[in-house]
Formats: structure tokens, sequence, C-alpha cells
């Protein structure tokens, strides 16, 4: 994923997972089963550097004629 791509994905699923645990606190606590992992998938995918990283690499090799098929 690139920035804008991981950015929007992050934020979405944080929200989501954030009204999914908000609701819950209201109805019933077996819903935070869902929520819970929405929320932190989100974050992970918001703070993933790593993959860009890796996708640089592979441009950088790419345009230098590296990578064969």
């Amino acid at each position: 994923m690139n920035l804008m791509s991981r950015t929007i994905t992050g934020i979405i699923m944080i929200a989501v997972g954030l009204i999914v645990v908000g609701i819950s606190f209201i109805m019933s606590f077996a819903i935070l089963i869902y929520g819970l992992p929405i929320l932190v998938i989100g974050i992970v995918i918001l703070l993933n550097k790593e993959e860009d990283k890796i996708e640089q690499i592979r441009k950088i090799k790419k345009h230098k004629g590296g990578l064969k098929k």
C-alpha cells in the first residue's frame, strides 16, 4: 500500500473499531470481540512503514533493470 491508501484505510478501520467498541459498551460486551481486532488492525495498518520501504526498493530495482520475469 502506498502512503495515501494506507492512511485512508487505517483511519477508516480505527473509526469503525472505535464505533463498534462504543456500541459494545451500550449493547453487549460480546461485540467487543469484533471491535478490538478491527481497532488493532487499523492501528497496525496506519503505523506500518516497512511495506513502503519494500515497495521503494522494488521500484528502484525495476528502474535499473534488476527484476526479471
